[in-house]
């Protein structure tokens, strides 16, 4: 039934989020809409930015804390830091350990969490 899947992320701030995860994944988009959408290809999903239309743009661009965290696992920590810090976005907080590996919180633009995540064996 399902066919694919993809995490999308709406945002006012649209040319500044895409901006931000053009450099950071360090790809352009695959499909591109200025102003409309932008999708990236990143393994094992599609990230999708799109700007709300004008009628739904009261629901996005609020100070608020989004429940969407968007994991991804890098192969260095630190060198994921040290992108995000290059970018304006440097994690606030610190690195944490656990049995599964290291990982600190990020966040972009519009406030959406990213989790950087190394695994163990890495």
């Amino acid at each position: 039934m399902i066919t694919a899947s993809l995490v999308t992320i709406a945002s006012v701030n649209f040319d500044v989020v895409v901006d931000f995860y053009t450099q950071f994944l360090g790809t352009p988009p695959k499909s591109y809409l200025p102003n409309v959408y932008a999708e990236f290809p990143i393994p094992g999903i599609q990230l999708g930015i799109f700007c709300p239309k004008s009628t739904n743009r009261d629901e996005f661009g609020h100070p608020r804390q989004s429940g969407m965290s968007l994991c991804l696992e890098v192969a260095n920590l630190e060198d994921a830091i040290d992108k995000l810090a290059q970018l304006g976005y440097p994690p606030s907080g610190k690195i944490t350990t656990a049995s599964h590996g290291r990982e600190i919180y990020a966040y972009d633009p519009d406030g959406n969490r990213l989790i950087l995540h190394q695994a163990s064996n890495n």
